[in-house]
C-alpha cells in the first residue's frame, strides 16, 4: 500500500502557500510512489510538520527552519523509494 504524505501547517502564520508548493513538488516527484499529499491546517500556532503516514520526517520547530525542497525530496525518497534517483536533487 502506498504511503500518504501530510503537511501540517499553521494557517495563522500564512504558511498555506508554502505547504501547497511543497505538496505540488512532492506529488510531481513521487507520482507513482505515494497515494497523495494531505494539507492539514494546524490548530497550534507555528506548526509546520511533514509526515509519511503518521511518522514525522521534518519538524520546523525542531530544525529551527523550513526544509529546502531538495532536502525534503531526499527525506521522502529515503523512506518511500530508496532506489529512486532524484537527478539534480541528488547532487551536493
Amino acid at each position: 500500500m502506498k504511503p500518504t504524505l501530510s503537511i501540517e501547517y499553521c494557517p495563522k502564520c500564512g504558511w498555506m502557500l508554502r505547504a501547497a508548493y511543497m505538496a505540488q513538488e512532492l506529488l510531481t516527484t513521487f507520482t507513482d510512489e505515494v497515494k497523495g499529499v494531505l494539507l492539514e491546517p494546524s490548530e497550534t500556532s507555528g506548526t509546520y510538520l511533514i509526515k509519511i503516514n503518521d511518522q514525522i520526517i521534518f519538524d520546523r520547530r525542531a530544525a529551527g527552519r523550513f526544509p529546502e525542497i531538495k532536502e525534503l525530496k531526499q527525506l521522502v525518497r529515503d523512506q518511500v523509494a530508496p532506489e529512486k534517483s532524484l537527478g539534480h536533487s541528488d547532487r551536493k
